[in-house]
């Protein structure tokens, strides 16, 4: 079972990684400690792989730092759910493989459990079944493969692309 980690409206990258700890990110390990560090420091040791961030509005907004999103994936986020996101951090996430689905859940909370078929755009929450908005099959091609680098290595192209 996975993990909700419930924020509000407008979270903006420099709450994800503050950009002060900018100069001290040298490797993936490094990084892996700074998600949320002032905004929630119980966060990133505490996340386990699968867990799903629910948010409020505009999540994302503020700098276009992609060691943003890729702090998320790196403690093992295993998707974000949020009525909007700010288009850099979308697209940001989307090159890294990291499932998005835009969607307002105001009835999960923190710490609540859930399974969630990323595939299908479906949550389980207690016995209860959410249906979110399916993803295109090029952008869950994305997320299996674990982003655009990786899925343009495999096929030598972008998704819509025409093959060679």
């Amino acid at each position: 079972m996975a993990r909700v980690w419930r924020f509000g409206a407008d979270v903006n990258t420099d709450q994800i990684v503050p950009g002060r700890f900018a100069p001290y990110v040298t490797s993936e390990a490094e990084l892996r400690k700074y998600p949320f560090i002032e905004a929630r420091p119980e966060f990133a040791p505490s996340v386990q792989p699968g867990d799903v961030i629910v948010a409020e509005r505009n999540f994302g907004c503020g700098s276009s730092r992609e060691y943003a999103p890729q702090a998320l994936k790196l403690v093992g986020i295993g998707a974000i759910i949020a009525p909007s996101f700010a288009r850099i951090f979308y697209r940001n996430a989307l090159n890294l493989g990291i499932p998005l689905f835009e969607a307002d859940l105001p009835q999960l909370s923190d710490g609540m459990e859930l399974e969630l078929d990323v595939g299908q755009g479906r949550l389980q929450v207690g016995g209860d079944t959410i249906q979110l908005p399916p993803p295109p099959a090029w952008m869950q091609e994305v997320w299996n493969i674990g982003g655009i680098v990786p899925y343009f290595r495999t096929y030598g192209r972008f998704p819509g692309e025409a093959a060679s």
